[in-house]
């Protein structure tokens, strides 16, 4: 019996040996050798993972920088949480000049608050906006409007999102904000969108984005995008920042100055801004209208005695 148990060890130790052996020599054959830039270039970056850069990780992201390094060009990548200073470092380390990375924040673009957009039934079903975005329009019936569902507060890796209870509407914190896009993905509405942060931290757009016509928008929120057109036409001719498609207002913001002129003439209320916007100047009286000014100098000498 002992003699059966030696064979058995003895057989099966030397056919380890042998796949061990087998297994070492493919390895060897079929061996990759990695660039040591590769490892650099991952220090250089933040190491956030969060994938807004368009690969699954920061060694994605290294890995791809080396590669189109050897290309001769990697101003086409870009690490939103590192921003220009991070690209910079990575583009002298690597000889070649990196691509200007303008600072992006998310945007909510959605106005339907408690107040604006009241609940006109309860849902209770999947507490999940992938899911009750296939099932119904919401509470406020509005097929365009935020879930408040939280998907996009539990896809940040940051706590840079969180669900306002008293508006019922997700709110960015700016200051957390790396703009990494996985609210962006997470929102089955494509409500969130990342924008620029402007000089100064000044942004304008139009938070709305119900393309259903002007009445039948308001029935379900009193601060949807009517598609007036009336800021199309107060945004400065020479800018043209603001177009209109789909019933739906769009402010472009590359070309968006932030004068806030537009907010001003909207009748509902859904363009948003960072900052408060200037009064609209009173627009002159027709010519028919105006006082002659011999009437104003007799007016203004009415009472007086010498």
């Amino acid at each position: 019996m002992n003699v059966v148990i030696l064979y058995s060890m003895v057989t099966l130790g030397g056919a380890a040996a042998f796949a061990a052996m087998i297994l070492f020599l493919v390895a060897k054959k079929f061996k990759v050798e990695e660039d040591p830039r590769i490892d650099e270039v991952l220090e250089l970056l933040p190491g956030a993972n969060c994938g807004g850069c368009g690969y699954a990780g920061c060694r994605g992201l290294a890995e791809a920088l080396v590669k189109a390094a050897d290309d001769g060009d990697i101003s086409v990548l870009k690490c939103p949480p590192g921003g220009s200073e991070t690209m910079a470092e990575v583009g002298k380390f690597l000889g070649l000049e990196a691509g200007e990375v303008a600072p992006t924040v998310a945007v909510v673009r959605c106005g339907g608050t408690r107040e604006k957009a009241p609940a006109k039934l309860n849902y209770d079903g999947p507490v999940k906006c992938a899911i009750s975005h296939s099932l119904f329009s919401g509470e406020n019936g509005c097929p365009y409007g935020c879930l408040g569902l939280e998907d996009c507060v539990i896809s940040c890796g940051f706590d840079a999102i969180h669900m306002d209870p008293e508006i019922g509407l997700p709110v960015v914190d700016e200051e957390k904000c790396v703009a990494c896009g996985a609210c962006v993905k997470a929102c089955p509405r494509d409500i969130i969108e990342l924008r620029p942060i402007g000089k100064k931290s000044r942004r304008v757009w139009v938070n709305c984005i119900n393309k259903e016509k002007g009445a039948v928008a308001m029935k379900n929120c009193k601060a949807a995008c009517i598609g007036c057109g009336k800021c199309v036409k107060e945004c400065p001719e020479k800018i043209q920042a603001i177009t209109m498609k789909d019933n739906l207002a769009y402010i472009d913001p590359d070309k968006c100055i932030a004068c806030g002129k537009c907010i001003a003439v909207c009748p509902t209320g859904a363009i948003a801004a960072t900052f408060t916007p200037p009064k609209p100047k009173p627009k002159p009286l027709p010519k028919e209208k105006q006082k002659p000014a011999e009437d104003k100098d007799k007016n203004s000498g009415e009472g007086v005695s010498e």
